[in-house]
């Protein structure tokens, strides 16, 4: 709040509110004089907000505009053209980047079965070399999630993928000063589970997990269904060098940001619940600017579109 009122934002203009959703959140989005919400959260508490202010309508009979970006089963689909050592690097960054407190951050990485064994390889060695500890060092890659209630949902999730007979890895790179560290914090290990199929995932898990489903080639299709099915859009990766692949796995599935290593294009639309204007009406409009990165070994040049 200091650093916005130093750069200039009117006094009066912003508040900060600390408190709980049940209480503080129910009497802002209660209260009539609120022209329009904007919500960051689990998508069972945008469908609520959604709710309650979905009748109420604002001096010139409009409705109370909410937008709302919440949670995803965001996945990234890698087929045998890929480049390895590239998708290690981009999971590690997606997935366990501030230990995978992220709505966009990766939860199912699709293996093409023809891969599957040697990137699952390089993943775990990668994994195994990953620091976790205080985020205030620079050498840490990993840190706490939020609180012990968070904490306890994520291991309870793990449990659950072992009493099903999942393969669950965990691993870190450890040493004394982090593991001190690990005894009085809300830790929890970067963690791999192969899951038999996406349809075994059935909400988010907001945390350091990322699952693994194996696909073969003539079943993409199938797997993109899937992933449309499960209602959480928010975010899909590509890794590919095929044209066709490119051309089928962005257009086809239903999600808010597509990416690829050939194309990256961030497209805010309202066909899922993760990613979409949370009015009464539905919209089906997507946004009207694409960011288009394009990869080559020697350049990289961004364009609006």
């Amino acid at each position: 709040m200091a650093i916005l009122l130093e750069a200039g934002v009117p006094p009066g203009v912003i508040q900060l509110l600390p408190g709980r959703g049940e209480t503080v959140g129910a009497a802002l989005t209660s209260d009539e004089r609120v022209r329009g919400v904007m919500f960051t959260g689990s998508t069972e508490v945008a469908t609520l907000l959604q709710r309650n202010i979905a009748s109420r309508l604002d001096p010139r009979g409009r409705p109370t505009p909410l937008i709302a970006e919440t949670g995803g089963m965001n996945a990234m689909i890698v087929d045998s053209s890929a480049l390895t050592e590239q998708v290690v690097i981009d999971v590690l960054a997606s997935a366990f980047d501030s230990a995978g407190q992220r709505c966009s951050a990766l939860r199912v990485l699709c293996l093409q079965e023809e891969v599957a064994d040697h990137t699952l390889t390089m993943l775990r060695g990668a994994m195994s070399e990953c620091r976790m500890g205080n985020p205030g060092r620079l050498t840490t890659d990993i840190g706490p999630v939020i609180d012990a209630e968070a904490k306890e949902n994520i291991e309870r999730h793990i449990q659950a993928m072992r009493a099903k007979g999942r393969t669950v890895y965990q691993a870190v790179r450890e040493n004394s000063e982090d593991a001190r560290e690990w005894r009085h914090g809300t830790f929890v290990p970067p963690t791999l589970i192969e899951l038999d199929s996406f349809d075994e995932l059935k909400k988010e898990v907001f945390g350091p997990v990322l699952h693994v489903v194996r696909y073969n080639r003539n079943e993409l299709d199938k797997l993109v269904e899937q992933i449309n099915a499960s209602g959480y859009g928010l975010t899909l990766g590509v890794h590919t060098r095929i044209d066709e692949t490119i051309a089928r796995s962005p257009a086809a599935p239903r999600w808010a940001t597509c990416t690829s290593t050939a194309i990256w294009l961030a497209r805010w639309s309202a066909f899922s619940r993760s990613a979409a204007k949370g009015c009464p009406v539905p919209v089906r409009k997507p946004a009207v600017r694409c960011i288009c990165t394009v990869y080559s070994p020697a350049v990289r040049r961004t364009r609006l579109a």
